[in-house]
């Protein structure tokens, strides 16, 4: 089971702030049978550097790997970011110093109605620095879209689908997240926890609601998915 959006890394973002809360976030994790955890934290391009960024991301996943050497049980953590849209992204050379194995891009759209500027930037991020892009969380984005002509263009992209684990624990959003896997979008899960109690790892308890509504075959064609692109997100540029 593979955790694809989290804010573990303690100490550089709005979610874990310390080892103490990381470690009560691993540990929920591992309760829950997650053997890899994607670590995205924020990345606003207006606020800080790539370089300042990548500095205190690695030295917060250094800290975190520590604790691997005596704790056996740790998942295997991969380091990514999740990079809020800015006007021109689809050119910004950065983008593959913020991506899982600089390939995997984590990104977040907007919370208002998408433009024909975003979705060029989108398809220019696929197309042209051939980057496998995955749209973080999009269930938070559908009630803003009162024009759907661009939300229906951007998923025609080879794009991947984040949908939030603890959104199938909600009604209103849990009808979305099944109607949308249920018209074939390629979705990958992610947990988004930020605090042990506030935001906690709840991959698990979002799967048994997808097994229910959807069966167990769903789930295993996530799990699929979601083990190539661990390995092999270089392949995900075009949809399987």
């Amino acid at each position: 089971m593979i955790d694809f959006h989290t804010h573990i890394l303690p100490g550089i973002d709005d979610g874990s702030r310390d080892i103490g809360q990381t470690k009560e976030l691993l540990r929920q994790a591992h309760r829950q049978g997650i053997h890899q955890i994607l670590a995205t934290p924020h990345f606003y391009a207006d606020r800080d550097s790539a370089g300042h960024f990548l500095r205190k991301r690695k030295e917060s996943l250094e800290i975190v790997q520590k604790l691997s050497e005596n704790e056996e049980w740790i998942p295997e953590i991969k380091a990514a970011a999740e990079v809020y849209y800015f006007p021109g992204i689809g050119k910004a050379d950065l983008l593959p110093k913020l991506c899982m194995e600089g390939r995997l891009l984590l990104l977040e759209l907007p919370f208002a109605q998408w433009t024909s500027g975003m979705y060029r930037d989108v398809e220019e991020i696929v197309e042209k620095q051939e980057l496998t892009v995955m749209l973080a969380h999009v269930e938070r984005y559908y009630e803003f879209q009162k024009d759907r002509r661009i939300w229906e263009s951007m998923f025609e992209l080879p794009v991947y689908a984040q949908i939030n684990a603890g959104s199938f624990l909600r009604h209103g959003k849990r009808s979305f997240g099944i109607k949308f896997m249920k018209a074939g979008h390629q979705v990958l899960l992610g947990s988004d926890c930020h605090h042990p109690q506030n935001r906690p790892s709840n991959l698990k308890s979002g799967r048994v609601v997808i097994e229910k509504k959807l069966g167990v075959g769903m789930l295993e064609e996530i799990d699929r998915r979601g083990g190539l692109m661990w390995e092999h997100a270089e392949l995900f540029t075009e949809k399987k």
